[in-house]
């Protein structure tokens, strides 16, 4: 794959940037037709969907930001040389080809494609059925920014495929795929694992969970439930499960106290038997496959646990390994949940809505990644590159 300069793929963003600015109008108009198709009854990924004034403007300022960072292709990770002459660098490198697969959002088309080709990866895009006249016009735009700086389409191309194209376009690729980003549902991660014949890296599920200790400042813990649960409910950051520590002070008020806050943000409530005793009017959890669920809408699981190693070994065997998050004033407890919870992000006194690239200090993300290859959490510029070394001899050979 040929590399760009920096100040080429600069200008490629540039050129995005002012052919958004011009076409939002355009691409409201597309949009809009997306919406009056789409079935309401997904609130969810209706929410994901939309374009309006504020979303074009995030498409800009992504742009603009990771135009603004520096270039991660060719960064030096090491340098040596060893006793025999022989010199080794070890540079960052493009990962090839990016195949990233989604659901709904037609902002992905902007801030996966701005991230890829900045990293000098090409991509392909994937999107939904339901975001088609959003994502036709969005790779417009790309290829109008690509063609006036004198680079090929295909850098940055959406694929045209039903379901049953797209699965054997995964399992026998008709161009040379190095890396698949799936962002979405459960049905979506679980066909690209089943189907794809290269790595793929798991992005989009959630079903996070949030643990309240006995020691938990009751204002706080009301504060960023609220929040994690009701900010954003088709967000993969969004909170699904609430671990409840019995040894509250006050507990049974406080349980009902918070099934009264619940209730005024119009959140529905599962909870398990122990607090199904004092909240009696709630519906108890129907199974066990109600722990693995994200939720992506208004409802919340709330569960009784008796100590902070109880929830730990919750929150390890049923979530989704995305953000998990503690209340408490101990910071000793506070350090043990955190390296003890196998998540991607931990959090002490905060809410799990921060696991975002832009919010970490990241910039535009690709995906959140909850795999541990070869990246853990926002997947931003700087995640996009591989490596590759390269060795400087003089006539050496092993001996």
């Amino acid at each position: 794959m040929k590399l760009l300069s920096s100040d080429i793929k600069n200008k490629v963003l540039q050129s995005m940037i002012d052919i958004i600015d011009r076409e939002r109008n355009n691409i409201i108009k597309a949009n809009q037709k997306d919406l009056d198709a789409f079935n309401r009854d997904d609130q969810a990924l209706y929410d994901r969907l939309v374009v309006n004034e504020a979303k074009v403007d995030g498409m800009i300022q992504a742009i603009k930001e990771v135009k603004a960072q520096d270039d991660p292709v060719g960064k030096e990770i090491s340098n040596v040389t060893l006793d025999s002459g022989l010199k080794i660098t070890n540079k960052t490198a493009p990962f090839g080809t990016i195949l990233i697969i989604y659901e709904s959002r037609p902002d992905v088309t902007i801030e996966a494609a701005v991230l890829a080709f900045k990293a000098n990866n090409k991509i392909l895009l994937k999107g939904g059925k339901e975001a088609i006249n959003s994502n036709l016009i969005l790779e417009k735009c790309w290829h109008e920014a690509l063609e006036e700086n004198g680079l090929s389409k295909e850098w940055i191309r959406l694929l045209h495929l039903q379901r049953e194209e797209t699965q054997e376009f995964l399992r026998n690729p008709t161009e040379p795929l190095d890396l698949i980003v799936p962002r979405g549902g459960e049905r979506l991660i679980k066909f690209v694992k089943d189907h794809a014949s290269c790595a793929v890296l798991v992005s989009g599920r959630g079903n996070n969970f949030l643990y309240v200790s006995e020691d938990a400042d009751w204002e706080k813990t009301i504060k960023v439930l609220v929040n994690a649960k009701t900010h954003k409910i088709s967000g993969c950051n969004a909170l699904d499960k609430v671990l409840i520590n019995k040894n509250i002070p006050n507990y049974e008020a406080k349980l009902k106290e918070l099934q009264e806050v619940l209730k005024s943000v119009n959140v529905n409530i599962l909870v398990d038997g122990n607090i199904a005793k004092t909240l009696t009017d709630e519906n108890q959890i129907p199974d066990e496959d109600t722990w693995y669920e994200e939720f992506l809408a208004l409802k919340i699981l709330l569960a009784e646990v008796s100590s902070l190693d109880e929830a730990i070994e919750k929150i390890n065997k049923y979530s989704g390994g995305h953000s998990a998050a503690i209340l408490t004033e101990d910071k000793d407890k506070a350090t043990l949940f955190m390296e003890q919870v196998d998540s991607a992000a931990v959090y002490h006194n905060a809410s799990t809505r921060f696991t975002d690239g832009g919010q970490m200090g990241v910039g535009a993300e690709l995906a959140i990644s909850t795999d541990k290859l070869h990246h853990r959490g926002p997947l931003g510029l700087k995640q996009l590159v591989t490596n590759k070394y390269y060795v400087f001899g003089d006539g050496h050979v092993r001996v």
